[in-house]
């Protein structure tokens, strides 16, 4: 293809992906979250596609790669943030929707871990069994789980410890009936702190544990 008929096609799939954009916005009301969600992605990653592959074809696989990325929040996702919110309701634990329609649970340490421990506490295990519930009857939904420490001790303890958290509840969920191939877990160590280390609150909220729930659309995968 010579440069003018990849213009031309950049072009081409340049307006097709606002226009998805832009149609997913304005008929937002009229679309279901899987629609207006895939549509978006699907433009999106048409933009990155061209502007990572410098051609028609690379905005093309791009548009594919989009939609596949795109996590949808369906009535399913709304009712488990619903059930998530009541089960930690004045517990301490948040549950809120991401900007990419991610459920997130963020369960503290005073509910989850004791200092320098990866044994899952008491507390926790109610909004463990909450979360769990049904995902076994859900395989496109996909769990994410990342541990959290504060910054005391060296680096390569708290690496060590937020990963082995973050796999205790891994191993919590999976004995509740979640596929283990469900669950991708990882340990972020000292490296991303929500508060300030040099108090005792701030290095409690710093101690914590975030778990992700996301949905894809049958078609994405």
């Amino acid at each position: 293809m010579n440069a003018s008929a990849v213009r031309h096609a950049l072009l081409a799939v340049t307006a097709t992906a606002f226009g998805l954009a832009g149609c997913a916005d304005m008929n937002m009301p009229n679309m279901s979250p899987t629609a207006r969600n895939t549509a978006i992605g699907a433009g999106v990653g048409a933009l990155a596609g061209a502007a990572i592959g410098g051609d028609a074809k690379g905005a093309l696989i791009g548009a594919g790669v989009g939609a596949a990325g795109t996590y949808i929040w369906s009535r399913q996702m709304e009712q488990k943030k619903l059930a998530m919110q009541q089960a930690t309701m004045g517990s301490g634990a948040t549950v809120v929707q991401t900007a990419d329609n991610q459920l997130k649970l963020e369960v503290p340490s005073d509910l989850s871990f004791d200092t320098g421990r990866a044994d899952i506490k008491p507390n926790m295990r109610p909004i463990l069994d909450q979360f769990a519930n049904g995902l076994a009857n859900q395989p496109n939904t996909e769990v994410r789980i990342i541990g959290h420490t504060d910054s005391t001790g060296s680096d390569e303890l708290n690496n060590r410890l937020s990963l082995d958290r973050a796999q205790a509840t891994k191993n919590y969920l999976v004995s509740r009936g979640v596929a283990a191939g469900q669950i991708q877990v990882a340990g972020r160590g000292e490296h991303e702190p929500v508060a300030d280390n040099s108090s005792d609150a701030g290095r409690a909220r710093n101690r914590r544990v975030e778990i992700f729930l996301g949905e894809r659309s049958v078609a994405a995968r």
